[in-house]
């Protein structure tokens, strides 16, 4: 058995989460349930501190956390203080929702001065490197067609050749700002003036896919490996089938090209260090997000199959840490 890890974790306040669905809220239980030694921390009081002779300490305002699932009474904290992440803790686990801006950047830049003394999950260069909407650029052959602009011209000519689109900001998250455009064009000009003066990034544009009614699947791999999948259906009256939109869950198995896609994008998952990664691909075909900010479906794919992808995260990691150990 491995022994006890120091585990500190990178998320949203506590008291916020919703322990029924929350995924890590269930890696933490699964992480104590081995005997590892959790503490938690907000992203914004990450430092950095020189003592004025070429050395620096990353440091963060963290406190010891007890977690169990009672509604209400989830979670105790210990004392903060300030913890040194590189020589006091031995696994970072990176889980704040995006926005992926400038300050989940400042986080990355942070924490990849520590990643040769402390493992990060998600990998923070890699992180940084793959947002969700712009590292399955990688992996086109298996999208729908798929612009990003900042031009209305280029909408339109996409819309001629392809119909009806679905358009989103490029590091939005959990289907918000998520616009469906008919081809009658209706509000196309005053959601793309929209997009443009809230986001100073391009944005994507795809075309609607009716296969969405029969679900968006969210695929979870860990290090590289397939764990499990649900299937996402839209809620009444939607076309966003995130179950923070109102789409509901199901089980599923995976059809032949997504097994295809998961078996292309595997070994560089593993080699990034992107250890816990979910996709989404839509009509069982079409890639259409590489989530790795802090991916979310496993309390849901436990459900529906009975499987432990807490208990396989964490042995990955657990895995990771002994062979740096072992170097």
């Amino acid at each position: 058995m491995t022994k006890p890890l120091r585990v500190a974790v990178q998320m949203d306040p506590m008291d916020s989460i919703n322990i029924g669905g929350d995924s890590s809220f269930a890696l933490m239980l699964s992480a104590q349930a081995r005997g590892h030694e959790l503490y938690h921390y907000d992203v914004r009081t990450l430092a950095w501190k020189s003592d004025g002779k070429g050395g620096g300490r990353v440091t963060a305002w963290a406190a010891p956390v007890n977690v169990q699932r009672v509604e209400g009474d989830h979670f105790e904290l210990g004392e903060h203080r300030t913890v040194d992440l590189g020589s006091e803790i031995d696994v970072i686990l990176m889980r704040q929702d995006p926005p992926f801006d400038i300050g989940y950047l400042t986080g990355t830049w942070l924490l990849e001065r520590i990643r040769h003394e402390t493992l990060i999950v998600n990998d923070p260069v890699s992180v940084r490197n793959a947002p969700e909407k712009v590292y399955v650029l990688d992996f086109a052959r298996f999208m729908p067609p798929t612009l990003i602009t900042r031009r209305i011209e280029d909408v339109r000519d996409f819309m001629a050749e392809h119909g009806g689109i679905v358009i989103k900001p490029l590091h939005g998250n959990g289907g918000k700002a998520v616009f469906r455009v008919g081809e009658d064009r209706a509000n196309l000009s005053a959601l793309v003036e929209m997009f443009l003066q809230t986001w100073p990034e391009p944005f994507m544009v795809q075309p609607f896919l009716p296969d969405v009614s029969k679900g968006d699947k969210r695929i979870v791999l860990v290090d590289g490996e397939v764990a499990g999948a649900i299937n996402r259906k839209p809620g009444e009256g939607e076309f966003r089938s995130n179950l923070a939109q109102g789409g509901y869950a199901e089980a599923t198995d995976l059809t032949e090209t997504e097994r295809e896609i998961c078996a292309a994008m595997g070994p560089q998952l593993k080699e990034l260090g992107l250890v816990f990664v979910g996709i989404d691909v839509i009509g069982g075909k079409w890639l259409t997000e590489i989530n790795v900010t802090s991916p979310t479906g496993i309390v849901a794919i436990d459900k529906f199959n009975g499987t432990d992808t807490s208990g396989m995260i964490w042995d990955a990691i657990e895995g990771r840490v002994a062979a740096r150990q072992a170097d």
